[in-house]
């Protein structure tokens, strides 16, 4: 069972990222946050968080209302505990500033949303390939300080 949590805010594509990994052969659990605050809160256990477990792998957007996505960025890859936890920037922005930044705050890869049906299906079928087969993803146990 691969954990994932899902930082997103536009909810065609968290119903599209759902749907289309419902139908992956790894089982898995996705877990919806829609802003930055929220995200953060999700992953220090906070308030109605205190009880759901720490994420396998985290999909990110940057642009995310009250927090964004490169501040969730650095957050996550400054805690000592959260820092091995694999985020894949999962956005629709092409600039190379942010391709950049992204890199140095140490997401794992960038991914481009595609604005096609089809072509960001193909992107879940990617990223399941990799991240959910063949990748070793760390589990809860690995996640030392």
């Amino acid at each position: 069972m691969i954990n994932i949590l899902l930082i997103e805010d536009c909810l065609a594509d968290i119903r599209l990222t759902q749907e289309m990994l419902k139908e992956s052969v790894i089982q898995n659990k996705i877990y919806v946050v829609k802003d930055g605050e929220e995200a953060i809160s999700f992953l220090m256990k906070k308030g109605n968080y205190n009880k759901c477990p720490s994420p396998d792998l985290i999909f990110l957007d940057l642009n995310l209302p009250k927090k964004n996505g490169r501040e969730v960025l650095i957050e996550i890859k400054s805690d000592p505990f959260l820092k091995s936890i694999p985020v894949l920037v999962l956005t629709t922005s092409t600039s190379d500033v942010d391709i950049i930044t992204s890199y140095k705050l140490q997401a794992n890869c960038y991914l481009n949303k595609p604005n096609d049906l089809d072509d960001f299906n193909k992107l879940l079928i990617n990223i399941e390939n990799f991240w959910f087969k063949k990748a070793r993803l760390p589990k809860n146990s690995e996640k030392l300080a």
